[in-house]
C-alpha cells in the first residue's frame, strides 16, 4: 500500500484510473505523456507519479502532495507545480488534466484560434478559442506554472489550448474533465476531415461538371 495516499477513498482512485484508461485509448494520454490530479483537501491533492503508465493507473501510480513542496514532489509528475498553482488560485478546480490529443496538437501548429464548426463544439466550448503560443520551448517548462494560471485568470473557460503542447483543463468533476478534452479533440478532428474533403472536391476530376 502506498503510505502517501492510504487515507484516500479508493473509489476516487478507481474513477481516475477508469477515466485515464479511456483517455489513453483515445490517444489523449501517451504512455508517459500526460497528467491527472484531484484535490482532496484545501492544501492537498493527488497526482500521478512521474513514470505512471496511463492505461494502468492504480494506488501505486499516484502520490499525495501538499501545496508546500517536500521530498514527495521528487516522485510526482513534473506537472505537479502547474496543478498546485491552479488549485491554489481556483477553488472550483477539483480535478485537473494535461493531455496531448493529436488532432488538437496538429491543428494548433497551424492556426492561432480554434473555431469549432460542429454543433457540440460550438455549443459547449465556444465559437472561438484562442490558442496560446508558448513561443520559446526551451524555457516553457520553467514558465508554465506561471503562464497557465495567468491565462485562466484572463479567460472565462476552464481549458487552455497550447500550441504544439496540448491542453490543460480543470473541472468540478472528473467526467466533465474528460468530456471537455473529448469535445476539443472531436472539433479539431472534424476540421481536419473537413479540410481534406475540401481538397478532394477541389482537385478530383470526379466532381467536375
Amino acid at each position: 500500500m502506498n503510505i502517501h495516499i492510504n487515507q484516500i477513498n479508493t473509489e476516487l482512485i478507481e474513477s481516475m484510473a477508469n477515466i485515464s484508461l479511456s483517455m489513453f485509448r483515445k490517444n489523449f494520454f501517451g504512455i508517459f505523456h500526460g497528467a491527472i490530479s484531484a484535490r482532496v483537501a484545501k492544501n492537498r491533492f493527488i497526482i500521478n507519479k512521474q513514470h505512471a503508465i496511463f492505461d494502468r493507473l492504480n494506488v501505486d501510480s499516484m502520490i499525495m502532495l501538499y501545496q508546500k513542496q517536500d521530498y514527495r514532489w521528487n516522485e510526482a509528475s513534473l506537472h505537479a507545480p502547474i496543478h498546485a498553482a491552479i488549485y491554489e488560485e481556483f477553488s472550483e478546480a477539483k480535478f485537473i488534466a494535461y493531455a496531448m490529443p493529436p488532432y488538437l496538437v496538429s491543428y494548433s501548429l497551424k492556426y492561432p484560434t480554434l473555431e469549432p464548426k460542429d454543433y457540440f463544439g460550438y455549443k459547449f466550448l465556444a465559437p472561438q478559442i484562442d490558442i496560446f503560443d508558448p513561443k520559446d520551448y526551451e524555457s516553457w517548462a520553467e514558465r508554465a506554472d506561471t503562464d497557465i494560471p495567468r491565462y485562466f485568470r484572463t479567460h472565462e473557460h476552464s481549458f487552455m489550448l497550447i500550441k504544439g503542447y496540448g491542453v490543460y483543463v480543470y473541472a468540478r468533476d472528473i467526467y466533465t474533465l474528460a468530456k471537455i478534452i473529448a469535445l476539443i479533440e472531436n472539433s479539431c478532428k472534424i476540421l481536419h476531415y473537413n479540410a481534406d474533403l475540401g481538397d478532394i472536391f477541389q482537385t478530383s476530376p470526379k466532381y467536375d461538371i
